[in-house]
């Protein structure tokens, strides 16, 4: 929120105390009770909020009252009682300290074994993952190889394999067995066929402990091939060892890949486990009978895995190795744990991290356990750490033991300032509030004064009278400005300064304001332009009135404070506009009206960063746009010494600016403060004698592409005209014939806004060599400044003699605002029409509808004025006027008869709701908010209690009301009313606060009548 610095004291203190009078009941000293109240509950306000903000040099004055509730007795006692219990509090705070420093001790060691105990639970878990994977790596290979068994051995007659084949095959595939020391495949053999299998291979079946010849058995299981690492099983009976016995039996049963128990391998005596997979003859379905697969297995494939030698090569591969202790254990049997790997004590204890291992055999169980070689180091962190809470809490204490008695000697001083400092809040409250009153005071006679004027303006009066009713009229509505700035800075002040959030046409609202001025430049001779980037959004959702408040109090100081040159407002997105500088070669003096000029940033090395074809402006979703306002002025610019208190309010440059100029100095304030609550910035660049360019940036949201004008009323009239217009000048083409880029590009601007195809040139002789052969032309709009020397009126008739594409153009001249005569000159030199700047869409449209009849079969080509729509809105209708004031009473009644409705009415609350019974004829209802007995919000509750909620029957309500403050707003919408219109009563916001109930109902031949 932003805060002005308080005003200069403009009110004495016999003004404030008669307007305490004036706001509560009299008390015996003088002042009001509500002012009293008010002052009581703001100095207990402010004492909480100054104990708050000086906690840090005033938390230890535990013994000082309220200061409300201070005496000197009472003083006196709690100072006692703080020596009393300050050593007991001095205690508690170290032995509080100690306490701290304990905790934060065991936290920081806490989590240094938590940090420990994590690093051991990753670097074991990362192992045991590399392990499993690997293994079953390895296991999938070996499934792998009993399939090629069963394709190229079993599945061919005969077979295209033999032990050189496999040996080979293996040695090259061994890479994908890294925890393997080798494979061998065992042929399953019954004792009928011993004798023919020994004569084929040429070799005797052996047993695997003894390696001696085979008795008899039933079946067999030889090694027939055999990795050349594991040659030395070759002839051996793999169902002769008890391991591998069991193993295949397995296997072949259960159709997958089982695991032996840890035992000692052959030759290499390591400890190892040997994995098995049973080669079938066929393919066999998932659900086969353990019987079927016993009957189809053909072979046997096993693969041993060497733990004592393969895992610790793998192990050496990670980081960290040394520092941990890895085992690795078989626990099919829980009580009975087997060691697979690692040192031969069982690893057990808090600091011992266990993770399962999954090998592919559910009947068998494995996991890892993991400790650190070394004991937890020492937290020396945490040591120092609490070592240096305790010495900080001994120095607090300290400090706080020698300030005790500082503060003590200064208490009395501060007490006194404390109440010092209400007293100064407890005024400047009061003196917001006394302006607010007084604004409010004063807006109710202004209502009266305005209304009957206006009135007196309606009948016939001859010209004297009309020009001294008009200059009435017309400095009330000055007051009514001013006492509207005083408001706005008293709701600032007091933080009640709130934004709307609606959708608005920013290009509509600064036409309105080029239209505002445009009498005052045409009487000065000076140039006023507006430029928007393609790239600003068309609609944005925001505060409409507050930036027009804004942009009209800077483009107001401009025309104020120039006298010759121009006056330009640029808009833009932020960091579009390029900044030249003075190095570059900028020329400050190439901008709208060619004068130089304060800042560069609007100069045409600058500003040409702006001019480029028509963007999608439109395109994404409603999100926040910061739009940037440049109001660029070749004034008297502002002095060095004035230029730090330009945005202090009541101040002006010296005492010389109030008398030449006017103004209270109050408009800028108020904007930075405006600008500042948008979520935005205000600054400005002066030199004395040169200009100043003031420069904005706020925040808006995007708005919708296309925005009805039933549905948004903040959208001007204009906007609906110059979009009935649009059509009929899009596609035509024209050629503007300007010296002075910035202006021309303006010019452009506001044609390409109507849809029309423009060029532009700088002088009449690239006319005539450019586009010779080009389509024809609608118009050439030739600007004064640009005539050659000797050239003058004849330009229309030189064009025209050089043929081609000027032969059917229709020639206007863009001419100051000063040359009233300038039509009587240039209707017989071929100019048929002369245009007064500055140009501005809406006005352009209405202009070139005179000049080539678009509107002659539309209301014979006059526009619909807010008159009009108003008669054609309240035309008839039955209006209730509720207001306890006589003389506002005939304002609202006059001015709501002229529009044709019908007037009855009361003077109170009571009244009201006694004509306004259910059944009655009434339209619309308004009510004035302040009313004795009864007010407007009671009133209005009243009324709406009786209608129940029954919508048809609802009446609009719409308030009447001086004070504009967003409280009183706030308070119309909860009581039921359905708006408000501010006295005194203006034709523009009159229309925006009826159309919405009126509109639907108003005949469409109306307006046309009413023009006709």
């Amino acid at each position: 929120m932003c805060q002005v610095p308080a005003a200069k004291e403009i009110f004495s203190r016999s003004s404030m105390d008669s307007c305490g009078k004036r706001g509560g009941k009299e008390l015996p000293n003088g002042t009001s009770s509500a002012t009293t109240s008010t002052s009581t509950s703001t100095s207990t306000t402010t004492n909480a909020a100054a104990a708050g903000g000086n906690q840090g040099r005033l938390a230890v004055k535990w013994w000082v009252p309220p200061a409300s509730s201070r005496s000197s007795g009472s003083k006196s006692k709690g100072q006692k009682i703080g020596e009393k219990w300050y050593g007991t509090l001095l205690l508690l705070w170290l032995l509080g300290g100690i306490c701290v420093s304990i905790w934060v001790y065991r936290s920081m060691n806490a989590g240094n074994i938590r940090r420990h105990r994590e690093l051991l639970d990753n670097m074991c878990d990362e192992r045991a993952w590399m392990l499993q994977d690997q293994f079953t790596a390895s296991m999938n290979h070996v499934k792998a190889l009993a399939a090629l068994l069963r394709t190229f051995h079993l599945g061919k007659q005969p077979s295209v394999l033999d032990q050189e084949t496999f040996a080979v095959y293996t040695k090259r595939t061994e890479f994908e067995r890294p925890l393997m020391t080798g494979v061998a495949y065992a042929q399953r053999l019954f004792h009928s066929e011993r004798e023919a299998f020994e004569r084929r291979y040429g070799w005797e079946i052996k047993t695997m402990t003894t390696k001696k010849v085979q008795s008899p058995q039933a079946e067999y299981a030889p090694a027939v091939f055999t990795q050349n690492s594991l040659s030395y099983l070759e002839s051996l009976d793999m169902l002769s060892g008890k391991e591998d016995c069991d193993n295949i039996l397995r296997a072949r049963s259960s159709g997958k890949g089982v695991l032996t128990t840890p035992m000692r391998l052959l030759e290499s005596n390591h400890l190892g486990i040997v994995v098995t997979f049973t080669v079938y003859k066929e393919d066999l379905p998932e659900d086969a009978s353990e019987e079927e697969r016993i009957a189809a297995s053909a072979g046997y494939v096993g693969g041993a895995f060497d733990f004592e030698l393969l895992v610790t090569n793998l192990l050496k591969q990670l980081a960290g190795s040394q520092s941990i202790i890895v085992n690795v254990y078989d626990v099919t049997n829980e009580s009975k744990p087997l060691l697979m790997y690692g040192p031969d004590a069982y690893l057990e204890g808090r600091d011992v991290h266990v993770t399962e291992l999954d090998f592919r055999d559910p009947a068998r169980k494995h996991e890892i356990r993991c400790r650190f070689h070394n004991p937890l180091p020492i937290s020396w962190s945490a040591i120092t750490t609490s070592v240096g809470i305790l010495v900080i809490v001994f120095l607090v204490g300290h400090i706080l033991h020698a300030a005790i008695n500082r503060i003590q000697k200064v208490e009395e001083d501060y007490r006194r300032m404390e109440d010092l400092k209400v007293l100064a809040e407890s005024a400047d409250i009061a003196k917001s509030q006394f302006l607010a009153t007084v604004s409010h005071e004063i807006r109710t006679p202004m209502n009266g004064v305005l209304g009957m004027l206006q009135m007196l303006m309606d009948t016939d009066l001859d010209p004297t009278q009309r020009d001294y009713a008009g200059t009435a009229h017309e400095s009330g509505k000055q007051l009514i400005k001013l006492i509207n700035e005083v408001l706005d800075q008293a709701k600032i002040e007091s933080g009640r300064m709130e934004l709307e959030m609606v959708p608005f046409d920013l290009r509509t609202i600064l036409d309105d304001i080029l239209c505002l001025f445009s009498a005052e430049i045409k009487d000065k001779g000076i140039e006023l332009a507006v430029f928007v980037s393609e790239k600003v959004p068309d609609v944005l959702v925001g505060d409409p009135a507050r930036l027009h408040q804004i942009i009209t109090n800077l483009v107001g100081n401009s025309v104020k404070f120039t006298e010759r040159g121009h006056i330009f407002v640029c808009v833009h997105m932020e960091d579009e506009l390029t900044t030249v500088s003075k190095e570059e070669g900028f020329d400050s003096c190439n901008t709208l009206s060619g004068m130089k000029a304060a800042d560069p940033r609007l100069s045409w090395d600058s500003f040409k960063s702006l001019v480029g074809g028509l963007e999608d402006r439109n395109c994404g979703e409603l999100t926040d746009v910061r739009i940037v306002f440049n109001v660029e002025d070749t004034g008297v610019g502002i002095p060095l010494l004035a230029q730090d208190r330009v945005f202090t309010p009541f101040m002006q440059a010296d005492s010389s600016t109030s008398r030449n100029y006017g103004g209270t100095g109050i408009g800028l304030s108020i904007s930075k403060c405006l600008v500042e609550l948008m979520q935005g910035s205000m600054d400005f660049v002066s030199q004395p004698g040169i200009g100043a360019t003031f420069r904005f940036s706020v925040v808006f949201k995007r708005g919708e592409m296309k925005m009805p004008e039933a549905r948004y009323p903040h959208i001007s009239p204009k906007h609906s005209q110059m979009a009935r217009l649009t059509p009929c000048l899009k596609n035509m083409r024209a050629l503007v014939v300007d010296g002075r880029p910035v202006r021309s590009q303006i010019t452009r601007y506001h044609l390409q806004r109507l849809g029309m195809q423009v060029e532009v040139v700088n002088d009449i002789p690239a006319a005539l060599s450019g586009g010779a052969n080009s389509r024809s032309l609608d118009m050439v709009l030739v600007d004064k400044d640009s005539w050659g020397p000797g050239s003058g009126l004849v330009v229309p008739q030189k064009l025209k003699d050089a043929g081609g594409r000027f032969k059917n153009a229709k020639f206007i001249l863009l001419a100051g605002s000063a040359i009233d005569n300038e039509p009587l000159k240039t209707a017989p030199s071929g100019f048929i029409a002369t245009h007064h700047k500055p140009v501005r869409a809406s006005s352009f449209a209405t202009f070139l509808e005179k000049v080539f009849g678009f509107g002659s079969k539309r209301l014979n080509g006059r526009e619909i004025s807010q008159g009009s729509r108003l008669h054609s809105l309240l035309s008839g209708k039955q209006i209730l006027v509720v207001d306890d004031n006589k003389v506002n009473r005939r304002v609202a009644a006059g001015a709501l008869t002229k529009y044709g409705a019908r007037v009855e009415c009361v003077e109170s609350g009571k009244a009201a709701i006694a004509r306004l019974q259910p059944s009655h004829e009434f339209d619309a209802c308004f009510m004035d908010v302040q009313m004795p007995e009864m007010d407007g919000f009671e009133a209005t509750r009243k009324i709406r209690e009786a209608e129940g909620h029954d919508c048809k029957c609802r009446l609009p309500i719409l308030a009447m009301t001086a004070d504009l403050i967003q409280a009183t707003r706030d308070e119309c919408t909860k009581c039921g009313m359905d708006g408000y219109v501010s006295k005194p009563f203006e034709e523009e916001q009159l229309y925006k606060a009826v159309a919405k109930y009126f509109e639907s109902s108003a005949k469409p031949n109306d307006l046309k009548g009413k023009s006709e």
